[in-house]
Parts: structure tokens; C-alpha cells; sequence
């Protein structure tokens, strides 16, 4: 099984270069990072985890610019979006900033996606919340085509232009690999368009049956990376169990000296599993 973190980039917390260094240093495979265009200073919509919304939701970096950084700076870490936002972003634009990410990078990109949660944020980018699912799975075939299309062109619901050229196309054939993150909801934009699907913090013994579920209606089994795992070895090896491709253990948004402590205790916990 692989190790990789997933976190928020923030100004406040240790700058993307850094991290990236120290993450493929202590032999972490990958880094997933959170994406929030804006918080609305009125919003209805509760926050998943309950409470309080954190601060580190307020102050994202955009995750292209920190992963580009990160890319230069490490060889083997993959960079990977955790989530990409579909519903708030324009499919050309953020095409092209994936397929650039991939190129810079020598081909390591992951591009994990999902629907998003905030509501009163997607609103703000023109988005009706009722139909973010019809809305993300169009821009992700609408990028589908870009990438892979030499004269891309696309006609639907939310998304339609005519023929058009797009560079550059990724390293990576056919494209980055689609990581589709939610719940059971999720399932069957995993089985359409999906790589792998991309699990939030789910306990190995929810998992197991969530896994089963997913084979069932992809018709395939399907790769699967748990996001935000805790440093437990009891779960990691309940996940082992269950033959997950990749955890990622929840790294906070602290500064650098807070972080690389924490990053070493992650790493002595992962090389029990090596």
C-alpha cells in the first residue's frame, strides 16, 4: 500500500516548496490539497464535519500554483488536487491548467474531483447547486475531450463549443488519472469517468462494504485512496485488509517546524507497513 498526506496550503501554514522537499524526502508517495475559491461571509450551508468552519478553509492557495511549485521541486511526489472544485471551475481554463501541471511535472499528475459542499459558494460562481452533478460530469468530459482531442469539441446541458485547439495535452495518456472523491453518491460518476474513487476518511469497517458496492456498479474493481486518515496502524491495517491503493494520513496547517514534526511521525508510522 502507498502513503501519501492530503492537507490545505495555506498563508499560514509551511509554504508549498518546503513541503513538497520534505514529503519526498521522508518517502510519502503523494500530496492532496484542498481547494476553496472564496467562503461567503453569510452561508446557510453546514459545515460536513460540524462546528465551526475551520480557518484553514478560509485561506486555500490555489492549488495549481502550489502544486507547480511543488512539482519543481520534487522528482517522484505526485501532486494531486484533493478536491478540484468541477462545479466552480471553467472545463477550457482548468483543462489547460491540468494538462500544464501534468507537463511541468514530467507526467505525475492525479486530478482528484468532486461536487463540493458549500453551497452559497458555488452559487457565487454561477452554479445552481441542484445540478452540480449533471453540471461536474459534463465539464469533465468536455476535458476529456480537450485533452485528448486534436480539433476538441463539445455540445451539452451546461458546456458547449465548437471545434477548437488546446495545448498542451498531458504527459500522461490518455490523461491524468480522474480521482472521484464523495460518498455512495458518487458511485456512478466513479464507474463512468473515474480512475479511482477517492474516499473521505472512511474506517476500514464502512469501507469494506462501500467497496463491494462500488464493484458492483462499476463492473470492475476500482482503485481505491482514502483521504484524511489518521495515524493509526489498527486502521491502516484494517485498509491493507481490504486492499486500498493509498492512504492519506491528515497532515494540519501549521507552520514549517510544526509540520516537519509532524511529517516524522507520519513516516515512522508508514515505514511499519514498507
Amino acid at each position: 500500500m502507498k502513503f501519501g498526506v492530503s492537507t490545505f496550503i495555506t498563508d499560514e501554514g509551511i509554504r508549498p516548496a518546503p513541503l513538497g522537499t520534505a514529503l519526498e524526502e521522508r518517502g510519502f508517495d503523494s500530496l492532496f490539497i484542498a481547494e476553496h475559491s472564496h467562503i461567503p461571509v453569510s452561508r446557510r450551508t453546514p459545515y460536513p464535519g460540524g462546528g465551526e468552519l475551520p480557518d484553514m478553509y478560509y485561506r486555500t492557495l490555489d492549488p495549481f500554483v502550489a502544486l507547480s511549485v511543488v512539482a519543481a521541486v520534487t522528482r517522484r511526489l505526485l501532486p494531486a488536487t484533493g478536491i478540484a472544485l468541477v462545479p466552480q471551475r471553467d472545463p477550457i481554463t482548468t483543462a489547460k491548467e491540468v494538462a500544464s501541471l501534468d507537463v511541468v511535472s514530467d507526467g505525475r499528475v492525479i486530478f482528484g474531483v468532486g461536487v463540493g459542499w458549500n453551497r452559497e459558494e458555488m452559487t457565487n460562481h454561477g452554479t445552481d447547486p441542484a445540478t452540480r452533478g449533471r453540471l461536474t460530469d459534463e465539464r469533465l468530459l468536455a476535458m476529456r475531450e480537450l485533452w485528448t482531442a486534436e480539433k476538441a469539441e463539445f455540445h451539452g446541458e451546461f458546456v458547449d463549443f465548437d471545434p477548437v485547439y488546446a495545448w498542451p495535452k498531458p504527459v500522461q495518456r490518455p490523461h491524468p488519472p480522474i480521482y472521484v472523491g464523495g460518498g455512495e453518491g458518487a458511485f456512478r460518476r466513479v464507474a463512468a469517468l473515474g480512475d479511482a474513487w477517492l474516499a473521505n476518511s472512511v474506517p476500514p469497517e464502512q469501507l469494506g462494504p462501500q467497496i463491494e458496492r462500488l464493484r458492483t456498479t462499476a463492473g470492475r474493481d476500482v482503485p481505491v485512496t482514502v483521504y484524511a486518515v489518521p495515524d493509526d496502524p489498527e486502521q491502516i491495517e484494517g485498509y491493507i485488509r481490504l486492499g486500498v491503493e493509498r492512504v492519506l494520513f491528515y497532515l494540519r496547517t501549521v507552520p514549517e517546524p510544526e509540520t516537519t514534526a509532524q511529517l516524522d511521525r507520519l513516516a515512522q508510522v508508514a515505514s511499519r507497513f514498507r
